[in-house]
């Protein structure tokens, strides 16, 4: 089926594919890494993964890209509290963000572009809008984008700014969003800051600047998709497209795609609120990685998502559900041969969740026939229907699914086990959920140690003992299933 994906420019559902028919050449806003990203920073960045994942799924190359802030307005400030240098504080910062992506199994892009590391580009960018009168310099040295030079601004955020003041002008890098006033492409030296000496002055660049110059020199002035949260659709984006097309006078991306804002419970999240949540967070509260990847990505991209932890619950017991049910429908002895009720199950079942993403990444609609799926199958088993080309099939069809969602695979122990250690080596230990100390208590050798004494206990008849170790394993979140093809445990 054709992909196609809601375009914020065109305001319509259009047909996402390579534009030279080989590879789709995309951009994401990446991280500021001043701070540990937030939750509703990684439903953005898990949104545009569940693209990537299903793009490859399809057979479509992707040349992904990245940008990495490492300086900007709240950088500087950040370091200069903290009294070390931009580029002593954000590797910190830098490396928690990649960590992050790991744990939430996020692929990481092609090329990570860190602005630090493009200065030229952006030097060159800034020339070149000046050679057409699109850049002005000021007398303290600092450059600005004209708005007046590109009548066209606005044409993505769909904002009247017919009534803007010629010459106006803010300098810093986040401002009011209905602000449309010139921007400061590149800002003269400070006293502290940090600052390269070019041809344009000595100075540090803009925070919009900077996404233009690496687009363009990895993707070229041109390419397929530009994707980000829907906070950088005005003014950040905007000013992309401005800086970029007033030298080109080419579309900068031919598709733009916004993943809504997250809500916590109904309110926005703020640390005043009480409701601000990093994914170390949420970890160290006894939550899994694969559970807030799911409840993340759950809701469609283009829908707000109201985060709680009752939906968080859900995740877990979604993904426990299928992780079980795969390792039954692996571990059952079946006879050879296919049901015909099963396979057309399974076609069914795959076809409409190609077809759910196919529209949109309605992901929703999506996880829909593979939970279908799982109960029928489930009922066939406990009915002794079903045969094992069934089960290679239905195993097939669940594993395209976890190409896109990658929940099935259990990956969670370690993003755990990081998350801890973070803890500890930052004084925050009084923050673990003690049930999480509790289980982290016990590896996997010493559950299955366990769990062998009670099948010898069970072989001799020592209930007393079989017993207490099962109240011993669940005291500490271990959960034993007894099984006809054996024993079962899981953490809970």
């Amino acid at each position: 089926m054709t992909f196609r994906l809601f375009n914020t420019l065109s305001g319509q559902l259009d047909e996402l594919a390579p534009s030279d028919g080989k590879m789709l050449r995309m951009y994401a806003c990446g991280p500021t890494v001043y701070d540990y990203g937030h939750i509703g920073n990684f439903r953005t960045f898990l949104q545009i993964d569940v693209l990537r994942r299903f793009l490859h799924l399809k057979g479509i190359a992707v040349r992904h890209v990245m940008n990495v802030t490492d300086v900007d307005d709240k950088i500087i400030r950040n370091a200069a509290s903290t009294g070390v240098s931009i580029s002593e504080y954000t590797p910190v910062y830098e490396q928690a963000f990649l960590d992050d992506l790991d744990a939430l199994q996020i692929e990481r892009p092609e090329v990570l572009s860190k602005a630090t590391e493009h200065i030229p580009q952006m030097v060159d960018l800034v020339e070149r809008m000046a050679a057409v009168g699109a850049a002005y310099r000021t007398d303290d040295g600092s450059w600005y984008f004209r708005l007046s030079a590109f009548p066209e601004y606005g044409k993505l955020s769909k904002k009247d700014l017919e009534g803007i003041t010629d010459g106006a002008r803010v300098d810093v890098d986040e401002y009011e969003k209905d602000s449309a006033r010139d921007f400061a492409l590149w800002k003269a030296v400070k006293p502290g800051e940090t600052s390269w000496e070019t041809a344009i002055g000595t100075g540090r660049p803009g925070w919009h600047l900077e996404c233009s110059a690496m687009a363009m020199n990895y993707l070229g002035e041109s390419f397929d998709l530009h994707a980000g949260g829907e906070d950088l659709m005005f003014p950040h984006h905007e000013n992309e497209i401005a800086q970029s097309e007033s030298v080109t006078h080419k579309p900068l991306a031919r598709h733009w795609m916004h993943v809504r804002f997250l809500l916590v419970d109904g309110r926005k999240m703020s640390k005043s609120e009480g409701n601000f949540y990093t994914q170390r967070d949420l970890l160290l509260k006894g939550y899994k990685a694969s559970a807030i990847r799911l409840a993340l990505i759950s809701v469609p991209y283009r829908h707000q998502l109201n985060f709680t932890f009752e939906g968080l619950t859900e995740a877990t017991n979604a993904i426990d559900r299928l992780r079980t049910f795969v390792a039954r429908l692996k571990k059952a002895t079946l006879a050879p041969g296919t049901t015909p009720a099963l396979q057309t199950a399974a076609d069914s079942a795959e076809a409409a969740y190609f077809a759910a993403l196919d529209n949109d990444l309605n992901t929703a609609e999506a996880r829909a026939p593979i939970f279908d799926l799982v109960r029928t199958v489930n009922s066939a088993l406990d009915q002794g229907t079903v045969l094992a080309g069934d089960a290679v099939r239905v195993l097939a069809v669940l594993d395209k699914f976890d190409a896109v969602f990658a929940v099935i695979a259990d990956r969670d122990a370690e993003p755990t086990r990081a998350a801890l250690a973070w803890a500890e080596k930052h004084g925050l230990l009084d923050q673990v959920a003690p049930e999480l100390l509790v289980r982290q208590g016990l590896t996997d050798v010493e559950i299955e140690a366990l769990i062998a004494e009670r099948n010898l206990a069970r072989k001799q008849r020592n209930f007393k003992r079989s017993d207490e170790i099962r109240d011993e394993l669940a005291a500490k979140g271990v959960v034993i299933e007894d099984a006809k093809d054996g024993v079962r445990w899981k953490r809970k």
